[in-house]
């Protein structure tokens, strides 16, 4: 049981570098809902996706490549690592300068004011340079070095955010001739949430680049290669991933008409970050696990140790998808202090739904990463794409936002079962599909009755989060006892 030990104590570890940062970064939720309109936020939201897209293809996959090469290949540890450093390197700046060069023709094309563009050229750029250094971290577990520098950027970007929209414009205000004049701006606040951001990926580039001498600059080309082979179909599902993340609201700004695209975006973004507390949980486990994997694949109780994993992150997913949906209208208060978002509420249960199912399909993953066979990983994420944009571009136009919320459900949903049929396929873990589904199937019927039957009714919710709180304590307390006592 020292194995679950170890899992537990790393996921706890990067848990609190992802739960932490992000609790902090929550607080900018009702900043910028309150001092931004919903358009403003919109414009926001657009361009966060466009990111989320780029630091996926600045990445294309290395991050994986490396967990796995330096386990495949032990006594050339140092020069995977120094080779996935130099690669990322020289990519992500090559990107940037090409990029730079022709700013003007790409916010044209994405129909962006140029001065949002450079900024967001410039925070991939600082982002990408961090990758490996923080991947090397995981790799040889110091998950507290990790930890600390994640939640320095988070609270750089947080005291930054927190000046520029509550501080700055009182100095401003009460001096005219003070010389921070020059950087304030009453009719486009946006610009603050990208130059926050800039400003703590640059430190933390900073706080990081003693690591680019410790790893080296050592290049294996033979390496390279095979690594670039091993991580293009990691691309083309991250690719695929981000469109499923992040595409919906750039797709609600181009199908809805203009007058009221920007403000759908933005309170169906808003609202989607009442699902935070869901990807918390799901990243915190998946940035404990992955390692995790890799390590354990060839001990002998492998397959049942994973089985009992996905079982327990089920429990726990169904848990945090209930009791969130019981208590919305306390998360919304704190959340989202405008009420004009509100309107969006209806997609919460959904977005919860999905992202549970997402955190699902990461586990059950490993039967493709363990065995090489990341190509299929690549097929699943293309087909959860393919949902997503299809059913986007069918329910968008007739719903708005609601449409959205229900093509990402679609699309995670449809990954995690057939990435379970392939996986019992290719290799076969004992997962319990009963228990499991007994689990999910009661949350998701206790949620459904609790927020659309009795109108989210805080007496009726609670009941239905305690008879679930103590079924799982009636059907695992045995084997919770036994892993407590070892």
């Amino acid at each position: 049981m020292s194995i679950f030990k170890k899992l537990f104590k790393q996921t706890f570890i990067y848990g609190l570098a992802t739960v932490l940062p992000r609790a902090l970064a929550i607080v900018l939720v009702p900043l910028y809902t309150s001092v931004l309109a919903p358009s403003d936020f919109g414009v926001y939201a657009t361009l966060m996706s466009y990111i989320i897209l780029g630091n996926v293809l600045l990445s294309y996959g290395m991050e994986t490549a490396f967990f796995r090469f330096i386990n495949k290949e032990p006594s050339q540890k140092k020069t995977v690592q120094s080779t996935a450093l130099v690669s990322v390197f020289i990519s992500s700046l090559s990107f940037f300068i090409i990029a730079f060069l022709f700013r003007e023709q790409l916010a044209g094309f994405i129909n962006f004011d140029i001065q949002f563009v450079s900024y967001a050229l410039l925070i991939l750029l600082l982002d990408a340079l961090v990758i490996i250094p923080f991947v090397w971290f995981r790799a040889n577990e110091k998950p507290m070095k990790y930890a600390l520098i994640k939640i320095i950027n988070v609270c750089i970007n947080l005291g930054c955010n927190l000046f520029f929209f509550l501080v700055l414009p009182g100095l401003v205000e009460s001096d005219a001739d003070t010389i921070l004049q020059g950087v304030y701006t009453e009719d486009n606040k946006v610009l603050y949430v990208f130059i926050a951001n800039i400003i703590a990926s640059g430190i933390t580039l900073v706080l990081l680049a003693p690591l680019y001498f410790k790893i080296g600059f050592n290049f294996n080309a033979s390496i390279w290669k095979q690594m670039l082979k091993y991580s293009f179909p990691v691309l083309i599902a991250g690719v695929a991933f981000s469109i499923n993340e992040a595409f919906d609201k750039i797709l609600l700004n181009y199908l809805l008409p203009p007058e009221i695209a920007a403000n759908e975006v933005g309170v169906y973004a808003a609202c989607y970050k009442l699902g935070v507390f869901m990807t918390l949980f799901a990243t915190a486990f998946r940035l404990g696990i992955e390692p995790f994997f890799f390590n354990h694949a060839n001990k002998a109780n492998a397959k049942n140790t994973y089985a009992t994993i996905t079982k327990y992150f089920a429990i726990c997913g169904s848990a945090i998808l209930l009791f969130v949906i019981v208590y919305i209208d306390f998360f919304k208060t704190v959340l989202i202090k405008n009420e004009a978002y509100w309107v969006a509420l209806s997609i919460v249960p959904i977005i919860l739904l999905a992202n549970l199912c997402l955190g699902i399909y990461h586990n059950l993953s490993v039967w493709y990463k363990v065995t090489d066979r990341t190509k299929y990983g690549a097929y699943i994420s293309v087909m959860g794409a393919g949902i997503t944009i299809g059913l986007n571009f069918i329910l968008i136009p007739k719903i708005s936002y609601f449409g959205a919320a229900i093509a990402t459900l679609a699309a995670y949903g449809a990954m995690m079962c057939v990435s379970y049929l392939l996986g019992q396929k290719y290799y076969k873990v004992p997962y319990d599909i009963k228990r499991i589904g007994t689990y999910l199937g009661i949350a998701i019927v206790f949620a459904g009755i609790s927020f659309y039957t009795f109108e989210r009714n805080l007496w009726i919710g609670t009941a239905l989060l305690m008879v679930f709180l103590l079924l799982v304590f009636f059907l695992e307390r045995q084997e919770i006892q036994r892993i407590i006592k070892k």
